[in-house]
């Protein structure tokens, strides 16, 4: 449940103390108790929190630095887990990628408290930041790293600009889960726009 890279690894703490899982999940539960009790995030005090999960304030101040990251772990314990890249070609990598967001945008979809997480969460600066810098950020340079990996092995003509490249490839996945959530989501979109987007990419050598 920790933060990528910016906590100890399960069973150590930054202090020196042992750390539970089992201690971490009753807190998190915890806070999606609440959530599906209709509590606002804004109105969640660590207070409540540490209550309705039957811990100290403590027990979760030595975990998280405050509720912005608490509920940033929080909302990744609820998303698919990134994808494992299979590392065969360019194209294999990137359809997980998308498959990856394919299967997040059903998820979110399909609940409701989910749903409405996301969106309390666009409406508090401080935690959109964190989930932005600690989760969103994290994923594209992934991405990023792919895509020029593929531009460096012949895949990609030399010329891309890979930031942009990034955007048309992860917008109509995103398109079609936050602008047009009556869209479909089917089974190998994520192909379609892999090799939509590679067949004007590739050097023209390759083709």
């Amino acid at each position: 449940m920790s933060l990528a890279g910016s906590q100890a690894s399960p069973g150590t703490s930054g202090r020196g103390r042992p750390r539970s899982e089992a201690v971490e999940r009753s807190i998190v539960e915890g806070v999606m108790k609440l959530l599906e009790e209709g509590v606002p995030l804004a109105e969640l005090s660590i207070e409540r929190i540490a209550r309705t999960a039957g811990v100290g304030k403590a027990t979760i101040y030595r975990r998280w630095s405050g509720k912005e990251e608490l509920f940033v772990d929080v909302v990744r314990s609820a998303e698919p887990p990134d994808p494992e890249l299979p590392g065969t070609s360019l194209r294999d990598d990137l359809v997980a990628i998308l498959e990856q967001l394919r299967q997040r945008g059903l998820m979110t979809r399909s609940s409701a408290l989910l749903h409405s997480v996301y969106a309390q969460m666009k409406s508090s600066p401080k935690i959109w930041a964190a989930y932005h810098s600690t989760v969103v950020e994290r994923r594209r340079r992934m991405q990023i790293d792919v895509l020029r990996r593929g531009q460096r092995n012949g895949e990609l003509r030399a010329d891309v600009d890979i930031e942009l490249l990034n955007d048309l490839l992860v917008g109509p996945m995103l398109l079609r889960t936050v602008m047009r959530p009556e869209a479909a989501l089917p089974e190998g979109l994520p192909e379609q726009i892999v090799d939509a987007l590679l067949e004007g990419l590739r050097p023209v050598s390759s083709r």
